[in-house]
């Protein structure tokens, strides 16, 4: 495969990304509107908040196993099909329970995103490459919010949230057409095939994932705060309008999104000029997660502009990414790409279900979100310690992706 090929494939997935969080995002824009309609407390928007996860959370280690098993092109093609009807059909909802149902498969349908990308971008790339493959397949994701938020703030002002939900999940569809032009139906491959049952992979998983889901644990928490609570925050914390609020969003997500390619990027420069990949990834990971701290004045200051700018600043938590992604492939055994991204995003999405609660609760207890924010800080920097004491070498089995005649495909 033609390398422009396959770059054009990482960018659809990129795009596949952008519209997971449009799709998924919407909820979080719109939810003054959603909560005034449906006269819901903080409580029960961080419970509507918090339902998407359910299913996209346990969903994660079935889809990596078949990630890994079944044709990927059309394994990824219906998924998709599915978050996109979910989207749309949620416009049609009239009650606190039926959104909730939409929610949840809304995240069966989007729990491919992270496994079936990261398997494409392991099968397709070489690994001195895998940083920025990984950081932009999933800064899509970043992006969306960053373009989204005032998008989608603009669309429930104009055309009221339930129609909002009918453009954007049912014109997604469009994307189906290139992915299965350009994706091929066979990708070639050293990586043997995997051999067993899921139970008896899970078993013996080492310590390189065990440190991963940890810092995983930390990362997620803080980015669904950031996802699930700051259009929120802007507008009943600190009384900025819907539309203005959306677009003061814009600036954090797209400072993640630009992030996340980049910091997977500088990464593989000092690959390149010798330094060891493993120590580079975690030293720019350990950076990235100290951005964090500037989210505590963001929550003190009074100047609504200043405060958006440092937690924009805090947002450079998002150079991780790719090199998070990056090491999780160098260390998993061949074959099981798809199996340890869908175990780490299973762990990342625990706190997806967990953030957006404990802070409604947090908030209708204190009647203030700086202790959401301070909760997040301190979780994401708790997570620095299990990547360096856990992830450092290569699996027993990493061994195998050399060996010849491994050779598979999708």
């Amino acid at each position: 495969m033609s390398g422009a090929r396959r770059w054009t494939i990482a960018w659809l997935l990129f795009v596949a990304g952008f519209i997971n969080y449009l799709d998924r995002a919407i909820i979080s824009v719109a939810l003054p509107v959603i909560s005034a309609d449906l006269h819901l407390g903080p409580t029960a928007k961080g419970t509507l908040l918090s339902a998407f996860f359910w299913s996209y959370a346990l969903m994660q280690l079935p889809m990596g196993w078949w990630a890994d098993r079944f044709n990927l092109k059309w394994f990824y093609a219906g998924c998709f099909a599915l978050w996109s009807l979910a989207c749309g059909f949620t416009g049609f909802a009239a009650t606190f329970g039926v959104l909730m149902i939409m929610r949840v498969v809304l995240g069966i349908g989007e729990s491919i995103y992270m496994p079936g990308g990261m398997k494409a971008v392991s099968l397709l790339f070489d690994r001195k490459d895998h940083g920025l493959a990984s950081g932009l397949m999933n800064c899509g994701t970043r992006a969306g919010l960053a373009l989204g938020a005032p998008l989608i703030a603009w669309l429930v002002i104009t055309f009221g949230w339930n129609h909002s939900f009918f453009v954007l999940g049912f014109s997604s569809l469009v994307w189906l057409a290139p992915w299965l032009i350009l994706f091929p139906a066979q990708i070639p491959t050293r990586e043997a095939p995997p051999r067993g049952s899921l139970a008896d992979h899970l078993r013996r998983l080492d310590r390189n994932l065990l440190g991963l889901c940890l810092g995983h644990l930390g990362f997620s928490y803080y980015w669904y705060l950031l996802v699930t609570w700051l259009p929120d925050y802007l507008v009943e914390s600190r009384h900025i309008p819907l539309q203005q609020a959306g677009a003061y969003c814009f600036i954090p997500y797209l400072v993640f999104s630009i992030s996340e390619p980049l910091g997977g990027w500088l990464a593989d420069v000092l690959v390149r000029f010798g330094f060891n990949e493993i120590t580079s990834r975690k030293t720019l990971i350990t950076a990235a997660f100290l951005t964090s701290l500037l989210l505590l004045p963001a929550g003190r200051i009074a100047d609504n502009t200043t405060a958006v700018w440092l937690i924009g600043a805090a947002s450079l938590v998002g150079l991780s990414t790719g090199n998070i992604l990056a090491l999780l492939q160098r260390v998993s055994p061949p074959g099981e790409v798809g199996l340890w991204t869908g175990i780490l995003n299973f762990a990342g999405n625990l706190s997806g279900i967990i953030a957006p609660l404990t802070t409604g609760i947090l908030i209708e207890k204190t009647g203030s979100y700086y202790p959401g924010f301070a909760v997040a800080v301190t979780v994401l920097i708790a997570g620095l310690p299990a990547y360096w004491l856990l992830v450092g070498r290569a699996s027993a089995c990493a061994g195998l992706q050399s060996r010849p005649g491994y050779k598979t495909s999708l």
